[in-house]
């Protein structure tokens, strides 16, 4: 063995700089039930769900989850792989191979980035290909079974076939707790894997550096070019007993290495570098005997990955640290004491509680500091930072399940949003922003609607002038997705810019949002402004066929529309059918557009009813038969508000039961249990929203839709420290219609259940069913 070439590094602890991030409430039950065991991690780890079943902490920064394939997103002629859309959370049900171990993930994107720092252990001839050897021999990877595979809220354990190594996995906020037991062995290994990434590709890699400090601990970072296009990530690495000697290999071309040639870098080299590096690190084990890794990540710097590995975890204690992030999970959980009809419903409604709190992430170390969208290190004054931004997705349910269960945690998001527009050269607030980087995906600019909702509920200490603000500069952005042409034709012509009906209808309701603000603060000047923008979605609707429909720049509509097909038509990922009918802000008017109550009704039930032929989906990666109803596509997020529409045409009997409908069928205790994608969590909090019975088909309004609720009855414990309870009287399987609302003893007038009447607690009382009562709209 060569002699490993170390130097002394001391480890220092910094708790007085941790800030506190959990924000547990102090008001949450002190109830003893543990609510983590109705919880599967595997519900959506299926194709379409593309969750994962990994250990993270509730809103973690560390996200640690196994890894089953190692797709790349393109083929050898350079056409886009399909396949690599199954793995945008790195983890797939359906494989037999674990590769390794990677400290980030996204939980259920429709597109996908992460997959950093992928740790795997072996035992025998030291290979580093994860697949299969320039020789073709077998590859790192190892085989599993389900059957000794286990998840929890907070832990992940399974036996590696290939190696009889026992992995388990725990985390906190920002470090990975890794315990491996290894069988005897003279030649174990642990592996650290630079080269992996989820949606790889050869250029993903700009650059990678480890560092070895002394025989247990490692630092370094990776710089990666994907759907963030500069994401640089730090870690910290700390193992339990001493390797007995490391080294990497590279896997790009070195064309110029200075005087590093002098030496050996590939073997116990303290310093590796380059594009592509897979390292190893080498021990002796005994029969059964347990190697730990604690694995720290920090946007800043590797200091700042070790004061986060200090600050969270400065033991060797796995199973205490399992614990604690148990209980910090049961308190979140506990926040909604449930009881179902059912257990499988139990596990459905707590599994879907849990992908709620999954993102957006903490993105500060433990003193503050994080990395900026000017790609400076910043510090937070008075908020933790947080990243994950799915503002196309999430405004619809999970920013306002928030304001109802986590304001504190909102409130400091929407902070996060603006020190993003004070970051920004755009002066923007994110559009779909992560690790310190807009990426731009999907259309909108849906903080808008987070930041009113949150007014409209008065959540949050946030400077309402200054998000006003930020707001308009927005939405004035004349080079952002058709931006320019909305303010000079007054709708996206489809000429000039692709889905040009979708951002006119989102615009509108954005516009309407920032309306509300300048009301909120007294601007009226601002209000009016934005008030006549918020009706720019008549200019793409079509009287004379029924339908919003692409309009070009010479105030023609488009030839050639079909109101069933999506691609080429003005919109993206629905189609007039169904994203026609989102004017969210101004439902009665729409109705009256679409020819009344009967007319919208009539329209809602052939939705619900027709036959929508393959030639319309088969082109959709995100969408299978699994999330369609008819033509009513719940697997994707334009259609979230539709079942509750009926409300505002009279037939509120006809919401309650689709609304029932799509909670029976579109969700489960399976790995299948989500119909699509859960979008960082908004398909996870319809659900949520619609099993209390009510839901924000307009955020920023301060009210809700009444449906119809599938709990037998729930128990909210507010962080104000009031309590909320909402109880179904005569609740079964068949009785799926509200007979009458009772409010805090008063029957509820009509189908709108304000804000105020949750947030000040007390009781709802839904009266159950199972003959419709029409009611007026």
């Amino acid at each position: 063995m060569k002699r490993v070439l170390l130097f002394s590094f001391v480890l220092f602890t910094c708790l007085s700089c941790q800030k506190n991030t959990s924000q547990i409430s102090p008001s949450a039950t002190s109830s003893q039930t543990d609510y983590t065991q109705y919880v599967n991690p595997f519900i959506g780890t299926s194709k379409m769900g593309h969750t994962f079943p990994g250990a993270t902490a509730p809103f973690g920064m560390v996200q640690l989850s196994p890894q089953t394939n190692f797709e790349v997103m393109f083929k050898e002629d350079g056409s886009y792989n399909s396949t690599t859309y199954e793995y945008c959370a790195g983890y797939q049900h359906k494989d037999s191979t674990i590769l390794g171990f990677a400290h980030t993930s996204f939980s259920g994107t429709g597109h996908s980035d992460l997959g950093d720092f992928l740790v795997m252990p072996t035992t025998g001839d030291l290979i580093l290909d994860p697949l299969e050897t320039e020789t073709g021999k077998k590859g790192f990877y190892s085989t599993f079974s389900h059957d000794k595979e286990e998840a929890s809220p907070g832990y992940y354990k399974v036996k590696l076939d290939s190696y009889g190594i026992t992995a388990e996995l725990t985390s906190t906020e920002r470090v990975g707790y890794h315990r491996y037991t290894f069988p005897q062995s003279d030649n174990a290994h642990i592996l650290l894997d630079l080269v992996y990434n989820i949606y790889h590709h050869d250029n993903k890699n700009v650059w990678t550096f480890i560092r070895v400090e002394n025989d247990s601990t490692v630092t370094g970072y990776r710089q990666t070019k994907g759907w963030a296009r500069t994401r640089k990530v730090y870690f910290a690495m700390h193992f339990s007993k001493p390797f007995k000697s490391y080294g990497h290999k590279k896997y790009d071309k070195v064309t110029y290495n200075g005087f590093y040639r002098r030496f050996n870098e590939t073997e116990n080299f303290p310093e590796m570098a380059g594009k592509d590096i897979r390292a190893y690190f080498n021990f002796d084990t005994e029969q059964n005997e347990e190697i730990e890794v604690k694995f720290a990540l920090s946007s800043v710097s590797t200091e700042g990955a070790l004061k986060n590995l200090n600050a969270e975890i400065p033991h060797w204690d796995f199973e205490k640290t399992r614990e604690e992030t148990k209980q910090q999970w049961n308190k979140e959980l506990s926040k909604i004491e449930a009881e179902t009809i059912t257990e499988k419903e139990k596990t459905t409604f707590y599994t879907a509680l849990y992908h709620t709190m999954l993102s957006p992430t903490i993105y500060e170390d433990v003193d503050g500091q994080y990395m900026g969208l000017d790609q400076n290190v910043h510090t937070s004054e008075g908020f933790t930072n947080y990243t994950t931004f799915s503002l196309w997705d999430t405004y619809r349910a999970l920013h306002p399940l928030f304001n109802v269960l986590q304001p504190k945690r909102n409130n400091d998001m929407i902070k996060s949003m603006l020190a993003h527009h004070d970051q920004s050269v755009h002066h923007m607030l994110p559009i779909w922003s992560h690790y310190a980087n807009e990426n731009w995906c999907m259309i909108g600019y849906h903080a808008t609607s987070v930041i009113a909702d949150a007014i409209s509920k008065d959540v949050g200490d946030f400077d309402r002038q200054k998000a006003l603000q930020a707001s308009v500069n927005t939405a004035k952005v004349p080079y952002f997705d058709g931006v320019g042409d909305y303010m000079e034709y007054h709708f996206v012509p489809d000429d000039k810019s692709h889905s040009s009906v979708s951002k006119t209808l989102e615009y509108a309701y954005n516009d309407w949002c920032i309306a509300q603000m300048a009301k909120s603060v007294g601007d009226n000047k601002t209000k009016e402004e934005f008030l006549g923008r918020s009706e720019y979605y008549n200019n793409v609707y079509d009287p004379k066929i029924g339908y919003m429909r692409p309009k070009l720049s010479n105030g023609q509509f488009k030839e050639g529309f079909d109101p069933l097909d999506t691609y080429g038509q003005g919109f993206i990922e629905g189609n007039a059918w169904n994203y026609g009918l989102y004017v969210p802000h101004q439902l009665d008017k729409m109705v009256a557009m679409m020819g009344g109550k009967a007319q919208l009704s009539q329209h809602l039930d052939s939705l619900f009813s027709m036959e929508l032929a393959d030639k319309y989906i088969e082109n959709h990666e995100d969408i299978t038969r699994d999330g369609i109803i008819g033509i009513y596509v719940h697997g994707n997020e334009p259609g979230h508000h539709i079942p509750y529409l009926y409300n505002w045409t009279g037939d509120t009997h006809k919401t309650q039961a689709r609304v029932r409908m799509i909670m029976d069928t579109m969700y489960g205790p399976t790995v299948d249990g989500l119909c699509g994608n859960d979008d960082a969590g908004q398909m996870s909090a319809w659900y949520i929203f619609s099993s209390l019975g009510f839901y924000p088909v307009t955020p920023g309004s301060g009210e809700y839709a009444v449906g119809s609720p599938s709990l037998k009855a729930a128990t909210i414990h507010l962080e104000n420290g009031k309590v909320l309870k909402v109880k179904a009287t005569n609740q079964s399987k068949d009785n799926v219609y509200v007979d009458k609302v009772i409010v805090n003893g008063k029957t509820l007038d009509g189908f709108v259940l304000p804000h105020s009447d949750i947030k000040q607690g007390g009781e709802i009382e839904f009266i159950m069913s199972n003959s419709p009562k029409k009611r007026g709209a």
